[in-house]
């Protein structure tokens, strides 16, 4: 006989639970406590079950039995409420930062470590502290837009656009390990300010090259960052390349500097030829760091590089603006002079580590085209000695006039 709220309201908690039953399965529990819970009982796959439906008279008896009917239609389907349930419990306990967690733990095996360290860095930044606690089947791409949004405030456009792919990946890697349905972050195409692309500031003119290497010269820094500086034009390597160099790495013998593949942008190891002036410079230096795993130590920790703003800075220091000539800046500045003097594009492509996009002119370069690379940044060095020379001509002839 189906039960009535008078019956619920008047019935008394005794030194033992007791059974107040419904029909069709839904019964309130009462405890000696007084605590009344409703309950449901339901068989599936032959297995008596159980499911909670909630505490009277938080839960009326009408909302009861709707939800007895929703678990009986879910029953009828083949589907097992108390299973769902659980499902959707350990769905609400799978955080966006849990999973992050887990895909950048993968990364750390693929990325190069500075990729490695400003992914992390742009997640736990800007995306944990608003969506690190969400489930991430539940975030929604407005939610992911308000982030975003943060960064774009902040001026730094091209963040916002690398932080968003990176909250995509970690949604493909939900998706792919079947707790997520979607990536939700395609649904902000279009969303966000463009980037604009700017180009490295770089000095090309050879007159302006040889006043810069004359600066350079002069500069009175650090003599980590002195030498750091002198062997940026000579070996025009990307800034984060040379800033972690390794001692282990450098063969003076053979004039060479082999990077791993690891820590270059094409993730391909790649081959410096040292010019004598080059090696030169390592020489004098390695009575001072040669100790440290890192050519050019931090200042703070052997155990650490120099920092990524280093180069930078002494450049400003010495006068140089950013709109004027940057670190990355001498990767221009050695690509347009060769160029001008004649250098075959694919040697210093290749010395730029430039991708090669058929596979198999990439492979005949790498294993042909070392002898010839070696001449080219012998003759490079010596062209910057020539281009500091008539610097010091020039300045002479300035003071004497």
């Amino acid at each position: 006989m189906a039960l009535t709220e008078l019956e619920i309201r008047s019935a008394r908690a005794t030194e033992k639970p007791i059974k107040l039953f419904d029909g069709d399965g839904l019964y309130l529990f009462v405890q000696p406590n007084g605590g009344r819970w409703w309950r449901f009982k339901y068989r599936f796959h032959g297995k008596e079950r159980e499911l909670s439906l909630g505490v009277y008279p938080e839960v009326s008896l009408k909302l009861a039995r709707t939800r007895r009917e929703d678990a009986r239609r879910a029953v009828a389907q083949g589907i097992d409420p108390s299973a769902e349930r659980k499902a959707a419990k350990e769905a609400r306990q799978v955080t966006f930062e849990l999973i992050a967690e887990e895909w950048l733990a993968l990364q750390a095996k693929k990325l190069a470590p500075v990729t490695y360290d400003k992914a992390r860095w742009m997640l736990s930044t800007f995306i944990y502290p608003r969506l690190g606690s969400r489930p991430i089947a539940e975030i929604t791409a407005p939610e992911l837009l308000a982030a975003l949004r943060v960064i774009e405030t902040r001026g730094t456009h091209e963040t916002a656009h690398r932080t968003k792919q990176r909250v995509g990946q970690v949604f493909r890697y939900a998706i792919a390990t079947g707790r997520a349905e979607r990536d939700i972050s395609v649904d902000l195409r279009g969303a966000l300010a463009p980037i604009v692309t700017t180009h490295h500031a770089a000095i090309t003119d050879p007159i302006a090259i040889g006043h810069l290497l004359r600066a350079i010269d002069g500069y009175s820094g650090q003599p980590v960052t002195v030498a750091a500086l002198k062997l940026a034009p000579l070996m025009f390597v990307r800034p984060g390349e040379l800033r972690q160099a390794e001692w282990s790495e450098i063969n003076m013998d053979a004039a060479e500097w082999r990077i791993p593949g690891g820590r270059m942008k094409m993730r391909e190891a790649h081959i410096v030829p040292l010019a004598k002036q080059a090696v030169e410079i390592l020489r004098d230096l390695q009575p001072l760091t040669g100790r440290s795993r890192y050519v050019f130590p931090s200042l703070r920790s052997r155990d650490r590089p120099m920092s990524e703003n280093a180069i930078n800075a002494a450049l400003r220091r010495l006068g140089y603006g950013h709109e004027e000539m940057t670190a990355h800046g001498f990767r221009a500045m050695a690509s347009t002079c060769l160029n001008e003097q004649d250098w075959h594009p694919d040697l210093i492509e290749l010395q730029l580590a430039h991708a090669e996009r058929n596979k198999v002119r990439a492979a005949y370069n790498r294993s042909t085209r070392l002898a010839d690379r070696k001449k080219m940044m012998q003759a490079w060095a010596d062209h910057l000695d020539t281009l500091r020379a008539g610097a010091q001509v020039i300045q002479l002839r300035r003071q004497s006039g």
